[in-house]
């Protein structure tokens, strides 16, 4: 598996990326095209490299100041069928699904953690599913309030902050987890209240036996098993680029159908399903975060020392 770098090179730096990758074993198809870039005035530089080499390379060019400087764009071909491209792989170290390009996990989380509109729309019209599955006792609505939910985005943005030690990313990800919750909830609590003073929704619609629908308002145990799990699978799957298994993690762990209970509970009083769901809720976030925190160190030594390994066999400096 390749990737395709495309870089925008002040002319002062030309040779020094060109040296760089020139004589790096894990880059292929270089390509220079001098003085053609117009902002910024530059060289137009482009290469494939083995997925696992492309984090170490951007290292190498933010260490040039290429980031700051120029440009630098990562994109990922369809299809690589020639020779050299299968030497790449075999030659570098580890797999290609285990690697990661840590510019691009940092890159994702700083823009997972800015408030927009449509988060909070997203986050809202979840939440408004899950409430509907509370009154219905819809599995089937459950699930579909939590793959619609966009919440795990700013929880793995969290997990990436304090494994990289960026305070405003850790600041910006609590922040936007917080206060969406709290609007969510609120506006489905407004929402609820008014179907409850117009008949459509009554206490009992929340507080009767729910067989489908009880386990997201009783926390126990198995609830902070399964968010570590699923914490975990997700910023593994996030920082590996593995799309579908980010699917799996939104319909195992109940944070937004919880906030959906929370919300009726507040409009009908229920006091013990509003504990049972905000304690669910805390369970739940807690867990991902602990369980991403951990993961992502793990995952970050752990490729460190596999590229740490690879520069002493090539006799190169770490």
């Amino acid at each position: 598996m390749l990737v395709h770098l495309r870089l925008t090179v002040p002319t002062d730096l030309s040779d020094d990326v060109v040296g760089l990758l020139e004589t790096h074993s894990g880059v292929t198809n270089l390509v220079v095209q001098p003085g053609v870039c117009r902002s910024p005035r530059g060289d137009l530089i482009e290469c494939d490299a083995a997925r696992e080499s492309a984090g170490e390379l951007v290292e190498a060019l933010d260490d040039l100041s290429l980031s700051d400087r120029g440009g630098i764009v990562i994109s990922r071909p369809s299809s690589t069928p020639f020779r050299r491209a299968e030497e790449l792989e075999e030659a570098s170290p580890g797999e290609a699904d285990d690697a990661v390009i840590w510019e691009e996990v940092l890159d994702s989380a700083e823009s997972a953690s800015r408030s927009t509109i449509s988060y909070y729309l997203f986050l809202v019209m979840a939440t408004i599913l899950a409430a509907v599955a509370v009154i219905t006792d819809s599995s089937v609505l459950v699930v579909g309030a939590m793959v619609v939910s966009p919440d795990f985005a700013p929880v793995a943005a969290l997990c990436t902050g304090v494994v990289f030690a960026r305070g405003r990313l850790v600041r910006r990800s609590a922040v936007l987890l917080v206060t969406s919750f709290v609007v969510a909830i609120a506006a489905v609590a407004a929402l609820g209240l008014i179907a409850r003073l117009t008949g459509l929704v009554s206490g009992a619609d929340v507080t009767h036996g729910r067989p489908q629908t009880a386990f997201i308002w009783h926390p126990d145990r198995w609830s902070f098993i399964v968010a570590l799990v699923a914490g975990a699978v997700g910023v593994f799957a996030m920082s590996t680029d593995k799309a579908t298994a980010m699917v799996g993690v939104f319909i195992s762990v109940t944070t937004v159908p919880a906030a959906g209970n929370l919300a009726l509970a507040l409009a009908v009083g229920a006091r013990a399903e509003m504990a049972g769901s905000a304690t669910q809720l805390g369970v739940n976030l807690a867990g991902m975060v602990l369980a991403g925190v951990v993961t992502l160190a793990v995952q970050r030594l752990a490729w460190h020392h596999l590229v740490r390994g690879k520069h002493q066999l090539l006799g190169r400096p770490s």
